[in-house]
C-alpha cells in the first residue's frame, strides 16, 4: 500500500500522485457504498492509500483525516454540499478588473473561505485592462470594503504583479484558485507554471466573457515548491450553514453588533441596534449591509433546508427497517 495525493478528478475516476508516478485511480466500492453523501468522497487534494495492480492504474483503499475542506452548496441537489478542494493552505479569490469586478461576490467568496478556516487571498487580474489610476481605485475599493485582506492586482499580458504575487505563495503550501468563468484562472495558473498546462480561450468579443477553459479540477506542483489547484468557473457559490464565516467577512458588523442593545438582534428594525445607527450616521456602507442580510437569509434557507432533509432521510430509514422487520417476521413463519 502506497500513500498519495489525488492530483485530478473526473466523475467517479481519479488521479493519484505516487512520486515518481502518477496513477489512475478507482474507489474501492465498499468506500463508495459506505459513503453517505458526496463530501465522503474522495476530492482532489486529498491524501489516499492506494495499492496499485499495475504500473499505470491502482485502488484506493482510504483517505486521509483532512486538515479541511472547502465546500458550496450543491447546485445539483438541494440540502447538499459539494466540496471544491481539500487540506488547502489558502484560497486565492480572482476577479478580473472588466465586468466580472463584483464586491458583494467577492464578499460571497470570502464568507466561503472564513466559514472553513481558509486564508484568503484576492488577486485583481487583467490589469492591462485600465490605467494605473483605475487600477489603485479598484484596488482601493476591495481593501475598504474589506480590510485585512492582502489583494494583489496582476495581469499576465503585461506582466504587471506577477513576480511579486509568485514571491508570496509559500512553499509546501496548497492553494485554491476561486472565481466566475473568464477571469483568467488558467492564464494565471500557466503563468505561474511558466508553461501551458491549462488550455486557454481570447474572450468572446461581443460580451467581454471568457469562455469555460477548465473543465476538471487539477492540482499542480509550482516551481517553488509550492502547489496550485485550479478549478472550473465557479457560476453559483451558495453559502453552507457555517455562521463563523459571515462573522468574519463582515467584521465591521460583527463588532458593531457587540453594542446592540438585545443580544439577538436582527439588525433589521430593534431599537438601540448599533448597526442600523452606524448604517444612518454613514459610518457603514449601505451596499455591504444589504449584501449582509442577503448571505444572511441564504444561510438561514440552507440551514432549514438541510433539516427537512435530515428530517426526510430519518423517516425514510425508519420506514426501511421496519419493512425489513416485516419481511423477516413473514419468512419465519413460513
Amino acid at each position: 500500500m502506497e500513500t498519495g495525493r489525488i492530483i485530478a478528478e473526473y466523475r467517479d475516476r481519479y488521479e493519484v500522485s505516487v512520486p515518481p508516478r502518477v496513477y489512475r485511480a478507482e474507489l474501492l466500492g465498499n468506500l463508495r457504498y459506505a459513503a453517505e453523501t458526496r463530501a465522503d468522497l474522495p476530492a482532489v487534494g486529498d491524501w489516499v492509500q492506494v495499492e496499485a495492480y499495475d504500473g499505470e492504474h491502482a485502488i484506493i483503499h482510504g483517505i486521509a483525516p483532512r486538515k479541511n475542506l472547502l465546500e458550496r452548496q450543491s447546485v445539483s441537489s438541494s440540502g447538499e454540499k459539494q466540496v471544491l478542494a481539500t487540506n488547502v493552505d489558502a484560497a486565492l479569490i480572482v476577479q478580473a478588473l472588466d465586468r466580472d469586478f463584483n464586491l458583494n461576490r467577492l464578499e460571497r467568496y470570502l464568507t466561503l473561505c472564513h466559514a472553513h478556516d481558509i486564508q484568503p487571498l484576492i488577486v485583481l487580474n487583467k490589469a492591462d485592462l485600465l490605467d494605473e489610476a483605475q487600477q489603485e481605485a479598484h484596488r482601493g475599493e476591495v481593501q475598504k470594503r474589506v480590510p485585512g485582506v492582502p489583494v494583489f492586482v496582476v495581469s499576465h499580458t503585461s506582466g504587471l504583479g506577477v513576480s511579486d504575487f509568485q514571491a508570496s505563495l509559500v512553499p509546501g503550501h496548497t492553494y485554491c484558485l476561486l472565481g466566475s468563468s473568464g477571469v483568467g484562472k488558467s492564464t494565471l495558473t500557466n503563468a505561474l507554471l511558466g508553461q501551458e498546462s491549462m488550455s486557454t480561450q481570447s474572450l468572446s468579443t461581443s460580451n467581454k466573457k471568457g469562455r469555460h477553459t477548465t473543465s476538471h479540477r487539477a492540482l499542480f506542483a509550482l516551481p517553488n515548491g509550492s502547489f496550485l489547484i485550479d478549478s472550473p468557473g465557479l457560476r453559483e457559490v451558495g453559502l453552507t450553514e457555517s455562521d463563523e464565516g459571515l462573522d468574519s467577512t463582515f467584521i465591521q458588523i460583527t463588532t458593531l453588533a457587540e453594542d446592540c442593545r438585545f443580544s439577538d438582534c436582527s439588525h433589521t428594525h430593534e431599537k438601540g441596534c448599533a448597526v442600523l445607527a452606524a448604517l444612518d450616521q454613514g459610518e457603514l456602507s449601505e451596499a455591504q449591509f444589504e449584501n449582509y442580510h442577503r448571505l444572511k437569509r441564504e444561510q438561514a434557507h440552507f440551514q432549514a433546508t438541510v433539516a427537512e432533509k435530515r428530517k426526510r432521510d430519518k423517516a425514510f430509514g425508519k420506514m426501511a427497517k421496519e419493512i425489513m422487520k416485516e419481511k423477516a417476521y413473514k419468512r419465519g413463519k413460513m
